[in-house]
């Protein structure tokens, strides 16, 4: 089909020509952005049952969620065991055994238990027990409540992952961040709700970010971490600009027309709602990008320019711009913890490029008075069994793990719950993920039983039917 020409400007004359002429410009900005606040409103479809308001008293703002692929050994990390230790290359205690329990590759009474090969200290005021393998974020051990107490019942990655990042073991739910854009929306118009960054190959995919069933604006905008993590967002000259704006209008006539035939898919109005925001986002987001300008002070804290640590670096500042400028939901994704031979060198490995770069965000964020409205989670999918597996590694564990939370108003420097004398499986005051992700949403004002979506006949819920109880309370007290 021909265009029609006016001047410089060629004026598509349909959905397919115009995409064949502007498809370098501005998509691939766009991909996964979601929906700005003036598209939002007139989205009703969209609006959750709540109006987009908080149920209660907001502790937090928004989410920092570093998300530790492979699943990290508690026993390692934030657990201390000297039975453990004492027990060291000997069989498992009959009264540890418990049948039901399944492993990846190895039955739950079998193998020699191996203690940890790390030293734990006191940190802090507190006294907060943690790892050496971690020095510079005990220095925050006093901003850390560590949760011992984790469980779920899935032993294998892909499962477990959905379980973290979704609240369901199963495939096609929403992740927590999409269920947070769906509930607070965004407080930015130039950038994403939720945005996403990993620092290699990640075992679960674009469902750890997804929006499942939630309406496709919701999913998280993935940016790359190596060279620019966002490209084609160039503005060039202001007649550029102005073409685009001429070419976006056009293309939202034509989607506006094809969705209206179309009401039960929200595919269109996503991506609507993308090229707009992705318009906005050629004057923000380079600047949000740009590393350069921050101080050298700033740098060297992070270790931006230590090759060790460099790309993780990158990742946690870039996450404290991204908070500073009103996105609601940044997602690290770190690999790979899935130490099952040498399981010491695996985590002494990956500590060593995290370590530094974490410690660094929760100062920065503190110094800059964001801490208290941030809340940062510490997270893998499970983790790993006091028994050892071939050549020192060890097994996939579900059954009692840690995790740690700071900000969001939490009092920090207390342990919440505990794994038995071995560190095997929570023993008290075991707590189930789906209530770990009520306790998310209660710390930003969300109800985890009335944030709900429609789809496929009921009110879904992130936490699914569990989640009986949220322990916000706990975190943010003395007690």
């Amino acid at each position: 089909m021909a265009s029609s020409h006016c001047g410089r400007f060629a004026r598509p004359r349909s959905r397919r020509e115009f995409l064949e002429h502007s498809a370098h410009g501005f998509g691939m900005a766009a991909l996964g952005a979601l929906l700005s606040r003036e598209a939002r409103a007139s989205a009703l479809a969209v609006v959750p049952p709540t109006g987009a308001v908080t149920h209660r008293h907001a502790r937090a703002t928004s989410v920092i969620f570093l998300y530790m692929t492979g699943g990290p050994s508690q026993l390692d990390t934030f657990d201390p065991k000297p039975e453990l230790t004492r027990l060291d290359g000997q069989p498992i205690p009959d009264s540890f055994k418990t049948e039901g329990l399944q492993l990846q590759f190895m039955k739950a009474g079998d193998g020699r238990l191996m203690a940890s090969p790390f030293r734990f200290d006191r940190h802090g005021r507190s006294g907060l027990e943690i790892s050496d393998l971690f020095p510079q974020l005990a220095l925050h051990a006093d901003d850390l409540a560590v949760i011992r107490s984790l469980h779920h019942d899935s032993f294998i990655h892909g499962p477990a992952i959905n379980y973290l990042c979704t609240g369901s073991s199963r495939v096609g739910h929403p992740s927590v961040g999409s269920w947070i854009s769906y509930g607070l929306g965004s407080e930015s118009d130039e950038l994403p709700t939720y945005l996403v960054m990993n620092d290699g190959q990640f075992r679960g995919g674009s469902g750890m970010y997804g929006s499942g069933y939630l309406p496709a604006l919701h999913q998280g905008t993935l940016l790359r971490t190596e060279g620019t993590p966002i490209q084609n967002l160039s503005s060039g000259d202001a007649s550029g600009t102005r073409m685009r704006r001429l070419m976006l209008d056009r293309l939202e006539t034509w989607n506006r027309r094809h969705a209206a035939e179309r009401p039960e898919d929200d595919r269109l109005e996503a991506r609507i709602a993308n090229h707009e925001l992705a318009f906005r986002m050629q004057t923000s987001a380079p600047e949000l990008i740009a590393l350069d300008r921050e101080s050298a002070a700033v740098r060297e804290l992070y270790g931006v320019d230590v090759e060790l640590t460099n790309r993780f670096a990158r990742m946690c500042l870039l996450a404290r711009r991204m908070i500073e400028r009103g996105v609601r939901f940044v997602q690290l994704i770190n690999n790979d913890w899935d130490g099952h031979a040498d399981c010491a060198e695996n985590h002494r490995s990956n500590a060593r490029r995290i370590d530094r770069p974490i410690a660094a965000l929760l100062q920065d964020l503190k110094s800059r008075g964001l801490l208290d409205s941030t809340l940062v989670v510490w997270c893998g999918e499970f983790g790993r069994t006091p028994v050892m597996q071939g050549n020192r590694g060890r097994d996939h564990s579900p059954y009692g793990f840690s995790v740690w939370m700071a900000g969001g108003g939490i009092r920090g420097g207390k342990v919440i719950g505990a794994t038995d004398a071995l560190g095997f499986r929570a023993v008290e005051d075991p707590i189930h993920v789906n209530d770990l992700h009520a306790t998310i949403l209660a710390l930003l004002g969300l109800d985890h039983e009335k944030l709900t979506y429609l789809s496929e006949g009921r009110n879904r819920r992130l936490t699914d039917v569990g989640g009986q109880r949220e322990f916000s309370g706990r975190l943010v007290s003395g007690g």
